[in-house]
């Protein structure tokens, strides 16, 4: 629940996070016709003030959409590049693309002449004379490429196969296997000199040397409840971090996390489909439940006695971020406090663990963590955002924490760091400065000055940054066009399209253009809103209205952004007769801090009211049924779904709650009490927060559906709310997926989750 929109995207698409520079981890609106006809409309109704921003779709196809076809392959949103990334050197790019067999070849595009071609052909894999054993050979599918990791010099790429590695060397296109062993080599990676591979195995560290085949074994205390450099379930999720190791810049040293999971409460995920149920116990802590104890080790590869830094005396914190200064002697380590609204940058001596606190942010209600942090070459400076004057912008400091100047400033917020042209001076970054619906590309020097926007079409681009900062990549989107691959140089000039994705097959589809909306509300909150009709609409007739609502705090529903199959569905159900109505309540991202903590120490109740206010909207409307509003969400969507469904009954006929939190004393601690604080401290606010309370208001139809292994909101929420509704009378409808965790996906379990919802609104709505 906690990931943000950009951090799910570059998990998807690119591998990594929003915007990418290798070697440091971390246009106009256009239909899908020619013809589009852009039309802007300007209507006030009664106490409401509204803007409709439409772009008004010349329908040349004919054939209406399917949930079967919607959620079947190939993809309505078209095919792009997977496992894309820059080569160290910044000369080529790199991707995954299926071969005739259904197995991932690399291929590459060469920057300088355009030139693609086969980098690694899969079916070449295999050793010469190693042959998969007899009793893998049913699962030989899966010795192929899923993932690869690029060596610093560009020599090499490193593959996990089956549990083990293999390293293979371009010049040659031989391949080495690296290791050979029952258990699971994860998390591998590259020293920063290219000469060993480091792992996590059975909860330890080890490193070989690629030059003489040493395995050099860094941890050993490490098991299953103990983890060294191995991230726990709450920590990548809630704080957004990927990693649990650091090779420091040298490669001398290895910094890691050791996560003691011993204090947090397990939670049984069960398994109900073999013959005997099988229990997964997962350590999860709940809102007010112990987390696990995190410290911050240092081993030196040639002398492997970890040196545990000072992170301070209080154990109840969290450590979200880690990174080496270009010393390679200091570390800079992330303090976050538990109630998470004190951040500490501690500089900590690698060989001594002393350490001292350079930068302090404090927040009246919490900080929102970012990876922003950048120490310049020189060791004399380093970049850093934060959200002290409402907004997230940068500031740039001195090495021992002096603040040297304000970099950005305005009502718009920074999303991401993209990349430094240290040479230049130049900062590459990506903002809302444009339009809080949209996501472009700047840059700004680092004495402050030379800010400009170099995206030029209106819509969202996401940033992809070469190594050496002259080229970026640019994957592209609006509200009504798939997802496009660019590449450009540093300057904006595009060079070339890597993947034009024009999606012909959309064309077939009977397709309506959504309209953007500023609805003003009657104490003068704007708000952003979006709404899809039928292709066929006349507006003399009247139609029910489907609400689609997220509404959690940090995250953004309205967007001129590819959608994808969700977005399909809508259009689908447009198709059908209904009108789609988004909205973007209070707390959710992109209008500063004070925007956001609106919704503190209560869930629920503020974005309601915004979303009642939009509802108003749809019933001044002479096209709008009143009496048939219908509303559906996932996860916080799922929970917001419910708690409309109870406290205001009289407006929603039916909902449709996925994997709904319906207790937050039953979400995981850092989400929640970021949020609404500890449930001892807030013992009203998560009363009054939480659905399983108000059962009895209970007036339309809702329908609940749940994976039962659902490992992020655990299938007991389903199971809670569905026990104080029966014990209050209350009739409701409860569709499980066997097995299927958070996402629901897998065996048809889209196509049929998507048929329910669908057959629900047509019945009932």
């Amino acid at each position: 629940m906690g990931k943000s929109f950009e951090f799910l995207f570059h998990k998807l698409m690119v591998g990594k996070m929003d915007c990418y520079q290798s070697g440091n981890k971390k246009a106009r609106r256009r239909s899908l016709t020619a013809s589009a006809l852009l039309v802007s409309l300007l209507t006030i109704v009664g106490c409401l003030g509204l803007v409709v921003f439409s772009t008004v779709l010349a329908q040349q196809g004919k054939k209406q959409l399917t949930v079967e076809r919607i959620y079947s392959k190939p993809s309505l949103s078209g095919q792009l590049p997977r496992g894309l990334q820059w080569s160290p050197n910044g000369e080529m790019i790199t991707y995954l693309q299926p071969n005739k067999a259904g197995q991932m070849d690399i291929w590459y595009y060469e920057v300088k002449t355009g030139k693609r071609a086969l980098l690694v052909d899969s079916k070449k894999l295999l050793l010469e004379g190693e042959k998969i054993p007899p009793e893998e050979e049913e699962g030989k599918s899966q010795f192929q490429i899923r993932r690869y990791i690029w060596s610093p010099t560009s020599s090499h790429l490193l593959f996990p196969l089956q549990g083990d590695l293999f390293l293979y060397h371009l010049s040659t296109g031989t391949l080495k296997r690296l290791t050979a062993t029952k258990e699971m080599e994860e998390e591998p990676k590259f020293s920063p000199d290219g000469r060993y591979v480091s792992f996590v195995r059975n909860y330890n560290l080890f490193a070989i040397d690629l030059k003489t085949g040493q395995e050099f074994t860094l941890t050993t205390d490490g098991y299953k409840d103990v983890m060294n450099g191995k991230l726990d379930w709450v920590y990548p999720e809630e704080l957004e971090i990927t990693t649990a190791y650091w090779w420091s810049p040298d490669s001398r040293y290895v910094a890691y996390l050791q996560m003691d999971e011993r204090p947090v409460p397990e939670y049984p995920i069960v398994d109900f489909i073999p013959y005997h149920a099988v229990i997964e116990p997962e350590r999860y802590p709940k809102a007010g439940d112990p987390n696990p104890i995190v410290r911050v080790g240092v081993v030196a590869l040639k002398n492997p006695q970890t040196i545990w830094m000072d992170v301070g005396k209080d154990t109840d914190i969290y450590i979200p971020r880690v990174m080496w200064l270009p010393d390679g002697k200091t570390l800079a380590i992330q303090r976050l406090n538990r109630a998470q609204n004190q951040l500490d940058l501690l500089f900590a001596d690698a060989t001594t663990g002393k350490s001292r606190c350079v930068l302090r942010e404090t927040d009246s209600h919490w900080i929102n963590l970012h990876d922003h942090l950048y120490f310049l070459k020189n060791g004399k400076r380093f970049l850093w955002s934060s959200e002290r004057d409402g907004f997230r912008h940068f500031y740039l400091y001195n090495i021992d924490g002096k603040l040297l100047r304000q970099l950005t400033s305005g009502n718009w917020q920074v999303v991401s760091l993209c990349g430094i042209d240290e040479k230049k001076g130049i900062v590459y970054f990506t903002a809302t400065e444009k339009d809080v619906l949209e996501r472009h590309l700047y840059r700004i020097k680092l004495n402050g000055s030379g800010f400009k926007r170099l995206t030029s079409r209106d819509g969202t681009h996401h940033i992809v940054m070469a190594p050496d900062c002259r080229h970026y990549l640019d994957y592209y989107s609006t509200v009504v066009t798939p997802i496009q691959l660019s590449l450009h140089r540093a300057n904006g000039e595009r060079v070339a399209f890597i993947a034009e994705n024009q999606v012909a097959e959309l064309q077939e589809y009977v397709l309506s253009t959504p309209e953007f909306l500023i609805i003003t509300t009657e104490d003068g909150v704007t708000l952003h809103a979006m709404m899809i009709k039928p292709a066929d609409f006349d507006s003399t007739k009247k139609y029910p209205v489907i609400v689609h609502i997220y509404g959690g705090p940090h995250a953004q529903v309205v967007r001129n952004a590819w959608g994808g199959s969700g977005y399909l569905w809508h259009q689908m159900m447009a198709q059908k007769g209904y009108i789609i109505f988004s909205l973007d309540n209070r707390g959710s991202y992109g209008r500063g801090k004070a925007w956001e903590t609106t919704i503190y120490h209560r869930f629920g109740e503020v974005e309601l009211k915004d979303q009642l206010c939009g509802v108003e909207y749809l019933k001044s409307l002479p096209y709008v049924d009143s009496q048939r509003i219908g509303i559906w969400g996932w996860s916080y969507g799922g929970y917001m779904t419910c708690y409309a469904m109870l406290n205001a009954p009289e407006v929603f006929k039916v909902g449709v709650a996925v994997a709904p939190v319906t207790d937050w004393r039953d979400y995981d601690t850092i989400y929640t009490e970021r949020y609404m604080g500890l449930p001892k401290d807030n013992p009203e606010g998560y009363e009054v927060s939480s659905p399983v309370n108000q059962v009895a208001n209970l007036k339309g139809k809702l329908l609940i559906c749940h994976g039962t292994s659902d490992d992020n909101v655990h299938f007991q929420n389903a199971v809670q709310l569905a026990d104080k509704l029966i014990k209050a009378c209350k009739q409701f409808d409860l569709m499980l997926y066997p097995g299927k965790k958070h996402g629901i996906r897998g065996q048809n379990a889209r196509i049929h989750l998507f048929t329910k919802i669908t057959n629900y609104f047509l019945e009932n709505l």
